[in-house]
C-alpha cells in the first residue's frame, strides 16, 4: 500500500516558520499518488524529470526548471529516471508576491544552489538568522524567475476533452479541426471557439504544446531525437528541432544539459 505523502510531510507544514525545505528521492517510474499540501510548494529536482498532473492540467519539470504550486491543489508526481527532489514549502499568507497561479519557472544557478543549501536548514531556524536570510533570498529569486510554457491545460467540456485525450495518447495524430468537427458532429468554428474558451489556446497551440511535453518525457527517457520527432508527427528531425528551438531557445539535444 502506498504511503500518504501529506502525512509523511506533516512536520514540514506544522512548523511556525514561513518557509521550510525538504529532500526526498524516488526511483524511476515511482509516483507520489494524489495528494495536496496546506502550503504553497516550490517543487524542484536536482536530477531526473517530474511529470506532474492536477485538475489545472499537466506539467513536465526537468532539472533546470521548478514548479510553483498553490496551496491545497491536489496533484500527482510521476518520476522519469531517478528523481532527487529538493522542495520548498512556503506559507503564501505570510510571504507575499508569489506567482498567482501554478507555473513552471526557470531555475538560475544561484536559485539551484540556494534550494540545495536550504534542505540542510533545520525546521526551527531563528528569525533574522543567516538561515532565515537564505530562505528569503529564495523568494527574491523566484520573483525574478521567468515563467516558462510547460503547462498543458485540461478542458472540462467533454467534446474538447475527447480531442485532447486522443492527442495525448497519440501525439502524431495529424487530424485537422475539420476532421474532429465531423467526428463530433459540430462545426469547425465551434471546435475553435471551445478550445480557446476551455484552454486559453487554439487547437494548433494546444496540440503543439502536447507534443512538446511528450517530447520532453521521451528525451528524459533517453529516446533518439529522430524517433521522438516521428512520434510527435513531424516529417523530419530538422522540422521538430526548429519547433523545439522556437519554444526553448535551444535544440532538444541540449535541453537537459
Amino acid at each position: 500500500m502506498q504511503s500518504d505523502p501529506t502525512r509523511k510531510h506533516l512536520a514540514f507544514h506544522d512548523t511556525d516558520r514561513a518557509m521550510v525545505a525538504m529532500e526526498v528521492n524516488y526511483p524511476d517510474g515511482a509516483s507520489t499518488g494524489w495528494h495536496s499540501h496546506p502550503r504553497g510548494q516550490l517543487l524542484y529536482a536536482i536530477e531526473g524529470v517530474m511529470i506532474v498532473r492536477s485538475a489545472e492540467g499537466s506539467w513536465v519539470v526537468p532539472p533546470n526548471r521548478a514548479l510553483w504550486f498553490a496551496a491545497d491543489l491536489e496533484h500527482e508526481v510521476k518520476m522519469a529516471g531517478e528523481v532527487k527532489i529538493r522542495t520548498i514549502f512556503i506559507d503564501a499568507a505570510t510571504i507575499r508576491d508569489l506567482p498567482a497561479k501554478s507555473c513552471v519557472i526557470e531555475v538560475s544557478p544561484l536559485l539551484r544552489e540556494l534550494i540545495v543549501a536550504a534542505v540542510r536548514i533545520p525546521l526551527d531556524y531563528p528569525a533574522g538568522s543567516r538561515d532565515d536570510r537564505l530562505m528569503r533570498l529564495i523568494v527574491d529569486e523566484v520573483r525574478e524567475s521567468d515563467v516558462l510554457p510547460l503547462h498543458l491545460p485540461v478542458p472540462r467540456d467533454r467534446r474538447i476533452k475527447l480531442i485532447c485525450d486522443a492527442i495525448t495518447a497519440c501525439p502524431s495524430d495529424a487530424s485537422a479541426v475539420q476532421e474532429w468537427a465531423e467526428r463530433l458532429k459540430v462545426t469547425p468554428k465551434t471546435v475553435h471557439r471551445l478550445f480557446v474558451k476551455e484552454t486559453g489556446m487554439t487547437f494548433s497551440q494546444w496540440r503543439e504544446q502536447a507534443r512538446l511535453l511528450f517530447a520532453l518525457r521521451m528525451l528524459a527517457s533517453g529516446e533518439r531525437i529522430i524517433d521522438i520527432a516521428f512520434d510527435c508527427g513531424y516529417a523530419s528531425q530538422s522540422a521538430f528541432t526548429a519547433m523545439f528551438r522556437r519554444h526553448f531557445g535551444r535544440p532538444p539535444s541540449e535541453f537537459y544539459r
